[in-house]
């Protein structure tokens, strides 16, 4: 079942988007904390909480427990949502929790990709947490563009990989994760691979093809591509012959020892 609803006709693409995205990676991250010996009174840490699914999931599990979210943009976070919910908008490269050593978990969910130093960011999380405490690093690998098995895929890919680079994303910080944790000090690493591109599943599509049909305008006004190829890539997605696996998500998690 999916933990939120599907987004409705009226919505904006942002929310859109956003509902789509959550869709499509909750139940994986989901699963994998169920997986862990999680507690009612755990104390847990969502890092770029976005449209807040996770921080409300967690919620809902650590009733005597507590979860602050932290993004730095909080507008479609719901602070009233829990009685054991704190939003806060912070920079999490510069700020973090008031008491190191305190938390039974933090998650950082696409969000490493995006920062300037994601093994200093790791290392701090490692820092907030208490001994026997556990985090969960989720984010991407892309695949080289060269290598799609179409033209139009290698135009698309291409075309989307420079687009995320441009923004100063790091497209390759998911293959590094089962090594960084390791490095950070944490013990009982385990790592999960999800293939992700057209044809890998029905949510995956929709959020793809929501991105490209809401999101294509500036790769299009940037010279990157035209609407015709955006129009092919997406008219392909669901035949057999227009599979692809374009990305890699890496979800990677350990804990830190006890002293």
């Amino acid at each position: 079942m999916a933990l939120t609803e599907a987004p409705g006709p009226a919505e904006s693409s942002e929310v859109v988007i956003t509902r789509l995205w959550e869709r499509n990676y909750d139940p994986l991250t989901t699963r994998i904390i169920e997986g862990l010996p999680l507690e009612p009174t755990w104390n847990c840490l969502d890092v770029g909480s976005g449209g807040g699914s996770m921080a409300y999931w967690l919620a809902d599990r650590v009733p005597r427990g507590s979860v602050v979210a932290v993004d730095t943009d909080i507008s479609r976070l719901d602070a009233g949502r829990a009685e054991n919910l704190i939003v806060e908008r912070a920079d999490i490269t510069a700020e973090g929790p008031d008491e190191p050593g305190s938390l039974d978990l933090v998650l950082i969910r696409a969000v490493l990709s995006l920062v300037p130093d994601p093994d200093e960011l790791i290392a701090r999380a490692v820092g907030w947490l208490r001994p026997g405490g556990w985090l969960l690093a989720e984010d991407f690998y892309f695949m080289p563009a060269a290598d799609s098995p179409s033209a139009n895929g290698r135009a698309v890919v291409g075309a989307y990989l420079e687009a995320f680079e441009r923004g100063g994303a790091d497209p390759r910080v998911g293959r590094r994760l089962p090594s960084a944790l390791p490095r950070a000090g944490l013990t009982s690493v385990e790592t999960h691979v999800r293939p992700l591109g057209p044809g890998q599943g029905e949510t995956e599509n929709a959020l793809m093809r929501a991105r490209l049909e809401l999101q294509g305008r500036p790769l299009i006004d940037g010279g990157l591509l035209t609407a015709e190829e955006i129009g092919e890539f997406v008219d392909a997605m669901d035949r057999p012959e227009g599979r692809d696996v374009t990305t890699l998500l890496f979800s990677v998690w350990g804990r830190r020892p006890h002293a």
